[in-house]
């Protein structure tokens, strides 16, 4: 019998290598990047077209290569970092394994220029799934210049599985983000088909922030640092009221690497805990310095996960950092803090004008009529038979408690009678008596008890449904800005926006790019009553990354939900007779009248069988 087991030829295992390492387009941008980091670079430069589908280039100024460098390169397991076992654990920089290039060239066309700057002439070399094509001396500038073309050219089954552009584009700039914000001392840029998307300069990390992410986070900034024997923990965190529903601008670097991790993204929202909704996130940039033989990052392919030797340590000294930032810049109460010494005499006059702001307050509520206690007597007479067996609709309970004190009665459809259930609607089964309660519930009688509804979520139902039907015929009605508004947008929304401006249309939205990251808003759906468009489309853009993020859905399905939840009527809305009649209507008319788009219920039937059992009557 013939042996069975053989070796597998070098371009078949760096295929198998490069189904690791390189997922997608950003997979390899990711590693271009820091192999440009670690050849030093003060310089980087980024060219993508087509999603990265056609073309990724990332060209440097950094320390270049000689010809025999470069030509090793593209070899498995080469590498200029690793020299004894004992070197896996004092890692400082990015590769180390030896896999990127050899992967990335497996499955894609690569032009590498090349130069020291004691070399006179560079190097070309061109690759094509693992076979060298093209070797020769060429001039070009000092510095490196990768160019990755056709990616997946020779693996189709495995381009098929990429997204749209747009998505693509929407990965290749968040690992870029993750790279420069890492280095804010590097000058940084971008380019999307020949379009600049990002130029960045050197400068300081809150200035790389709000280049990267936008100018919304320029008075979001906190300054959080923390310094132990064992960590050193420095950057920004944001302020509560600056919490989004998505995860999304959370950003850990250990060593200038950055990584994902939920037990230390858990410390940081415990240090939030009381200032936010539960289901909300804060913004954070943390960089944490540790020795490296503390940590072990060789856990995944793409490196993006550590593990730490005191994991529980590096817990609560992250967690205690964050606290005592946001105390120290008045987010939360100081007195559970130890006051810092660099603290100056403006912060305690601003703490001394408070307690006399609060003292005078609490001196006039203490001398308000509202805080003296009410005179109850005569409290018999709300029980009195007194009530009127017949009369108009129009009468109303107005006795007073005391002659003395001024009441103010409010009418309500709770106190008219309810019809008999003889008098039901045939057509619908309701009676004509329908009132709400706390502005919340809508109550209606039926035949055989009570129908309460959720006017929230009811009316969630119907526009959700309405909504799909708009986006499936592509049909809807625009309203002209009679004023249009201009939004920034931080890259990431702007390119997500792009993805998703088709279906955006068919709802009736009119936007249309205005410039760098810019849209303008030109119309709005005709049927939504709004007083801020721009306010209108930031919240349905933060809902829309909200359901993406918890749902896999279609990009439409989770739109309309998106949609209907940000126009819905809120609780607290008041409602005449003939609204509550119509939104009920409308619901039964919906295929799901039972829930709303997020599974909560519509409304909830009382039986008279059940309301005995309230009160214990057979």
């Amino acid at each position: 019998m013939n042996d069975l087991i053989q070796l597998l030829p070098d371009a078949i295992a760096n295929q198998i290598a490069a189904g690791e390492v390189v997922q997608r387009p950003a997979s390899a941008l990711k590693e271009l990047l820091e192999n440009a980091i670690d050849a030093g670079a003060n310089d980087v430069q980024v060219v993508v077209k087509e999603g990265g589908k056609q073309l990724i280039q990332v060209i440097d100024n950094g320390a270049g290569m000689s010809l025999t460098d470069a030509r090793m390169s593209f070899e498995r397991h080469a590498t200029s970092k690793i020299r004894k076992s004992d070197d896996l654990f004092s890692l400082r920089t990015f590769g180390f394994r030896g896999e990127a290039l050899a992967s990335i060239a497996a499955v894609a066309q690569v032009e590498m220029k090349t130069k020291r700057a004691i070399d006179e002439v560079g190097t070309l070399l061109c690759i094509e799934g693992s076979e060298v094509k093209k070797q020769e001396p060429i001039g070009c500038p000092d510095g490196t210049s990768i160019a990755v073309k056709n990616l997946f050219f020779n693996v189709p089954a495995r381009r098929n599985f990429l997204k749209s552009n747009a998505v693509e584009m929407k990965h290749l700039v968040e690992e870029f983000q993750r790279v420069a914000l890492s280095y804010p001392e590097v000058c940084f840029s971008f380019y999307q088909n020949d379009m600049q998307l990002f130029k960045l300069g050197q400068g300081k990390l809150s200035k790389r922030i709000v280049g990267l992410l936008g100018q919304s986070y320029k008075d979001q900034l906190v300054v959080c640092q923390e310094e132990t024997p064992l960590l050193r923990i420095q950057g920004y965190v944001g302020k509560p009221d600056s919490g989004k529903k998505t995860r999304g601008d959370q950003f850990f670097f250990v060593n200038h690497r950055y990584i994902k991790s939920n037990y230390l993204h858990h410390a940081v929202l415990n240090a939030y805990e009381g200032l936010m909704a539960a289901d909300q996130h804060p913004f954070y940039a943390l960089f944490l310095e540790i020795d490296p033989k503390h940590i072990d990052i060789n856990v995944h392919p793409t490196k993006t996960e550590i593990k730490f030797d005191d994991e529980r340590t590096v817990y609560g000294l992250l967690r205690s950092a964050v606290k005592q930032s946001l105390g120290a810049h008045h987010v939360v109460p100081t007195i559970d803090f130890s006051l810092d010494v660099n603290f100056t005499e403006t912060w305690k006059n601003d703490w001394e004008k408070k307690e006399a702001v609060s003292a005078e307050n609490s001196y006039k509520n203490f001398q308000s009529p509202l805080s003296r206690k009410q005179d109850i007597t005569g409290w018999e007479r709300l029980f009195s038979d007194n009530r009127k067996t017949e009369g108009s609709n129009e009468e109303r309970f107005q006795d007073r408690l005391d002659d003395s004190t001024e009441t103010l009665t409010f009418s309500s459809k709770a106190s008219q009678p309810l019809q008999p259930a003889e008098h039901i609607e045939p057509d619908r089964g309701l009676s004509g008596s329908m009132f709400q309660v706390e502005l919340k519930y809508i109550v209606a009688q039926m035949a055989s008890g009570l129908l309460i509804f959720d006017q929230q979520a009811a009316h969630e139902r119907i526009l959700y449904e309405k909504y799909v039907k708009q986006l499936q015929q592509a049909k809807a009605f625009s309203q002209q800005c009679l004023f249009p508004q201009t939004v920034n947008l931080s890259p990431s929304d702007y390119l997500l926006v792009m993805e998703i401006k088709e279906e955006l249309g068919n709802l009736g939205f009119l936007v249309n790019p205005f410039g760098h990251n810019t849209l303008v808003i030109e119309g709005v759906p005709a049927d939504i009553t709004i007083t801020n468009e721009k306010a209108l489309f930031e919240s349905l853009l933060e809902q829309f990354k909200h359901f993406k993020s918890t749902l896999s859905l279609d990009k439409r399905e989770i739109l309309a939900r998106s949609l209907a939840k940000k126009s819905a009527l809120r609780r607290g809305s008041m409602l005449s007779k003939q609204e509550m009649e119509n939104l009920v209507g409308q619901l039964f008319s919906c295929q799901n009248p039972n829930y709303s788009p997020t599974g909560n219920k519509t409304f909830i039937k009382l039986d008279l069988t059940k309301i005995d059992s309230f009160f214990n009557q057979s």
